[in-house]
C-alpha cells in the first residue's frame, strides 16, 4: 500500500512541476510555425524573430512562416512539419483570425489540432501569443490550451511594438528593431529547455 502511494505522490508531483509535455525528447530540430510575424514580414530574411533568436541560443530555428495564414491554413499545411525531425515547434497564429474575424471556435479547434499533432510529434509545443490591442480573448484562450496541454506559453509578443511607430514597418507589423524584442521574449521563455 506504502508504494502506491509514493508512486501516486510522484506522479502528483510531477503533474504540478509545470515541465513541458515532451521535455527532453530526442528531436534536432526547432521549427518556428505561424504567420508574418514568423515569417518575418517588414524585414530582412537574417532579421525575422526566428533567424534572431537562432543567433541567441546558438542553433538554427527553421523557419516556416507563411505571411497570411491564419490557424486554419496552420492545420492545412501542418505535414510540413513531418519533413523534419522537431524538438520544440514555436507556434504563432492568431493575429489573422482575428482580423479576418473567423469564428472563434474554428480557430480554438484549429490551434488545438496544431499543438496536438506537435506534441504526437512527440516534440515541445510552444504557444506564442501576439498579445495586440483586442486580442484578450485569444491570449486567454492560449494561456488556458497551454496550460491544458502541458505546452509552453509566451505571453504578449507585440506589447508594446504595436503602438511604438520605431519599431514596426508598417501598420502592422514589426521592423528588425521589433522583431529582435520579440526574439528575446521568447527566448526568455525556452531558454531552460534549448541551451
Amino acid at each position: 500500500m506504502r508504494f502506491y502511494y509514493l508512486a501516486f505522490m510522484l506522479l502528483l508531483i510531477s503533474a504540478c512541476s509545470g515541465k513541458p509535455a515532451n521535455m527532453g525528447n530526442s528531436g534536432s530540430d526547432i521549427i518556428a510555425f505561424g504567420d508574418s510575424l514568423t515569417y518575418g514580414y517588414g524585414a530582412p530574411k537574417d532579421e525575422s524573430y526566428p533567424a534572431v533568436l537562432g543567433g541567441i541560443i546558438g542553433r538554427e530555428i527553421i523557419n516556416l512562416g507563411v505571411s497570411g495564414d491564419t490557424a486554419q491554413d496552420g492545420v492545412e499545411r501542418i505535414a510540413e512539419l513531418d519533413d523534419y525531425n522537431p524538438y520544440m515547434v514555436l507556434i504563432e497564429f492568431g493575429a489573422n483570425d482575428y482580423m479576418r474575424k473567423r469564428p472563434f471556435e474554428q480557430t480554438k479547434q484549429a490551434l488545438t489540432d496544431i499543438v496536438d499533432h506537435v506534441q504526437r510529434k512527440g516534440a515541445i509545443a510552444v504557444i506564442v501569443d501576439t498579445g495586440g490591442p483586442g486580442m484578450g480573448k485569444y491570449t486567454d484562450l492560449m494561456k488556458n490550451l497551454a496550460k491544458e496541454k502541458k505546452a509552453l506559453f509566451v505571453p504578449a509578443i507585440m506589447a508594446g511594438i504595436f503602438t511604438d511607430r520605431s519599431l514596426k514597418s508598417d501598420m502592422i507589423h514589426p521592423n528588425a528593431k521589433g522583431y529582435a524584442i520579440i526574439a528575446q521574449r521568447i527566448h526568455k521563455r525556452i531558454k531552460p529547455y534549448v541551451e
